[in-house]
């Protein structure tokens, strides 16, 4: 009898550092380039939604 997944959740941490437990303080280059690579999931999520959206009106 074949099993149907209707809904999966996946969760990940991004940019997530190994320092044994200690907190390293970001230089300001990190800080930049993290923020541009968050920058570009967000872009990559809107797009996939509006694209979603198109095809469900287009139905």
């Amino acid at each position: 009898m074949p099993i149907e997944i209707r809904e999966l959740i996946i969760k990940v941490k991004v940019n997530e550092r190994e320092n044994n437990g200690q907190a390293a303080t970001d230089p300001t280059g990190r800080r930049q380039e993290r923020d541009a690579s968050e920058d570009a999931i967000v872009a990559e999520c809107v797009e996939q939604t509006l694209y979603i959206l198109q095809q469900k009106e287009e139905r």
